[in-house]
Order: C-alpha cells, then sequence, then structure tokens
C-alpha cells in the first residue's frame, strides 16, 4: 500500500510509468520484498507489467496483487480419521 500511495502522491515522479527511473526502482523494490514475504506467486508478473505501462500504474496494483495472493493460500484441510477400531461395537 506505501508503494501505490507513494506512486500516486508524487504522480510527477511516475506519471511516465516504466520510462521513469524513480517508478521502475520502487517497483522493482516491492517486487523483491514481496517476493520475500509472501514467496513467488504468478499474480505479482502482470502485476510488475502493469506498473511499466504509464496512467495504468495509477490503478494500486501492488495492493490488489497482495490481496490476491493472500486470499489464494491453501487453507489446511481437516484431517477425518477413521473411527477407531476397539471402539466399534460387533453385533
Amino acid at each position: 500500500m506505501v508503494a501505490d500511495a507513494v506512486q500516486i502522491t508524487a504522480l510527477p515522479l511516475f506519471v511516465a510509468g516504466g520510462a521513469s527511473p524513480a517508478d521502475l526502482i520502487v517497483d522493482i523494490v516491492v517486487a523483491s520484498i514481496l517476493v520475500s514475504l509472501l514467496g513467488w506467486h504468478w499474480a505479482f508478473l502482470p502485476t510488475f507489467a502493469a506498473e511499466l505501462m504509464p496512467g495504468l500504474d495509477l490503478f494500486p496494483t501492488w495492493t490488489a496483487a497482495v490481496f490476491f495472493v493472500t486470499r489464494q493460500r491453501p487453507r489446511p484441510e481437516i484431517e477425518i480419521l477413521p473411527p477407531d477400531p476397539a471402539s466399534v461395537r460387533r453385533n
């Protein structure tokens, strides 16, 4: 969220998209931090590509990518064990 806020508030520095050195530096730093915190996910590739396009980087793409990645994490399944043979009564 901080990267998106910086890119929106300091718009003159980032308006050129990928042609702006400041934008490229921020995007590389953010991508490396997110990969180190969340691990590699394919959602980061289109996000990085979107950040390189002028005007499209006004949308909070990094925030959306983090939201998507954290909602896609596998949830632990409930393990259902068979009944204990000693507790099963035979007829």
